[in-house]
């Protein structure tokens, strides 16, 4: 399963920025050079800010992510997850010159990929019914609280949060699923394939 492979990645690096502190400037995302550096797109993807953000990334990877491959195939999956996490940082990226930062702040974890996995999830197994704050509810409402709470973190960046990336990730991975859908591209052998 490549989704544990993923998950298995990050909390390697991670171990190696807690290592190696100087890493982690090298290789996050910094709006305001992202074009003498591209890079920095994909390898911020794969580090975090700390145990917390870790954490709630790899739990989120693990509980959806292998669901997602499942449905979808292990290829379509990771097209899923770069997609979603590429368009994550192009769309802080885009925060920043469109004015929502008040200054290049730089960005690093895989939340634009999971939310990615959400939006597909959210799309494809709509009423599939999770705990979202200890609070029982279909896929679809979460999916609706969780672009709200992204558009509040993009125009309110004093919370430390890159909503924006978020937003991308989560737009471009329910974009992906329900092309899928409609192609009828995915697999419905599970009770939530309504």
């Amino acid at each position: 399963m490549y989704a544990l492979y993923l998950l298995g990645a990050i909390v390697a690096v991670f171990f190696f920025q807690l290592a190696f502190p100087q890493v982690t400037p090298t290789f996050w995302l910094n709006p305001g050079s992202v074009f003498s550096a591209p890079w920095t797109l994909i390898t911020s993807m794969f580090l975090h800010g700390g145990w917390v953000h870790l954490f709630f990334n790899g739990f989120a990877l693990y509980m959806f992510g292998p669901y997602l491959e499942r449905i979808v195939g292990s290829n379509r999956f990771l097209l899923i997850y770069f997609g979603a996490g590429i368009a994550g940082s192009l769309a802080y990226v885009a925060s920043f010159y469109l004015g929502f930062l008040p200054q290049s702040i730089p960005a690093l974890g895989a939340s634009g990929a999971i939310f990615g996995i959400l939006g597909a999830v959210a799309v494809l197994r709509p009423n599939l019914m999770i705990l979202m704050w200890f609070v029982p509810m279909p896929m679809k409402y979460a999916a609706l609280v969780w672009v709200a709470l992204s558009l509040f973190e993009t125009l309110n960046v004093s919370g430390g949060i890159a909503g924006a990336a978020h937003l991308g990730g989560l737009v471009v991975g329910a974009v992906a699923a329900y092309f899928l859908k409609r192609q009828g591209d995915v697999s419905w052998d599970d009770p939530y394939s309504y």
